[in-house]
């Protein structure tokens, strides 16, 4: 799953793709997923609001206004979309270009909406763990026992999904790493991903360029620089069985995937 950020602000890579007009933006944007494809994204992840640590909300009105002539287009060309949203809005104005995953980092928390919207379409849904919004998220990260706590509360959010009518094997889980959570309680999740794959559901990890990434590296090192650590966990989780890896660099991790295929291939 590659990236596309279609905003002014994200933390590695905001403004890649902005322009004088809101129709050079999405031709930009569509030219920019058309290459990640090439290099070997089998799906586009759409977003028009950054999620970094203390960002502010975009108002859905905006947000939709980047995201969703972006998505259509994708669409129209056979492209696999997911979208990157906290707004039923927006989701709602995506499901209506096609069969769209609906990749909401707030697991249908931040929108009451979200969550009928998603299965009165019955939508593809990813859902990850989430405690609270950018601007607080980071002192909400507070856990006796990480792994377990994050896999407790995103059963309960998995459960509050299907009980709204979401379809089970339409959900995705992702549990959220980076978001509520130190480097410690990324770890965590991670020397425990097995639990978490054996939860029923298929699982995305994104980890790309985030900050327990940059944390293995020197301390004045490039965001780029994250993209090596990125691939070697990106492939050791895809080596575990995981259904994704969410990532900014798709050759990179292509490279990578393509070493565990290999591997695989010659074990068998």
């Amino acid at each position: 799953m590659a990236v596309l950020n279609v905003t002014p602000d994200s933390f590695s890579d905001g403004g890649s793709v902005e322009a004088a007009s809101a129709d050079a933006r999405t031709a930009r944007a569509v030219e920019k997923a058309l290459r990640m494809v090439d290099q070997g994204a089998t799906i586009i992840d759409v977003g028009g609001e950054s999620t970094r640590p203390g960002a502010q909300r975009v108002p859905q009105v905006e947000e939709s206004a980047r995201v969703v002539p972006v998505v259509q287009e994708l669409v129209r060309a056979g492209i696999t979309v997911s979208v990157d949203t906290m707004y039923a809005a927006t989701a709602a104005a995506c499901l209506e270009a096609g069969d769209v995953f609906i990749n909401d980092v707030s697991g249908g928390l931040a929108d009451d909406a979200m969550l009928q919207t998603v299965a009165e379409r019955e939508g593809r849904f990813i859902l990850s763990h989430w405690r609270g919004h950018s601007v607080v998220m980071n002192d909400l990260a507070v856990y006796e026992d990480a792994a377990d706590e994050i896999k407790t509360e995103l059963l309960q959010m998995r459960d509050r999904a299907v009980d709204a009518g979401v379809k089970s094997e339409r959900i995705v889980l992702d549990p959220g790493l980076g978001f509520a959570k130190d480097r410690d309680d990324n770890w965590a999740v991670l020397q425990k991903l097995d639990e978490f794959l054996a939860l029923g559901h298929p699982l995305l990890i994104g980890v790309s360029r985030k900050r327990f990434m940059g944390a293995l590296l020197e301390p004045d090192a490039h965001v780029h620089e994250r993209d090596l650590p990125t691939a070697i966990v990106s492939a050791l989780c895809a080596e575990r069985g995981v259904w994704g890896v969410r990532v900014h660099n798709v050759e990179a991790t292509k490279v990578a995937l393509d070493v565990v295929s290999a591997w695989q291939q010659g074990r068998q």
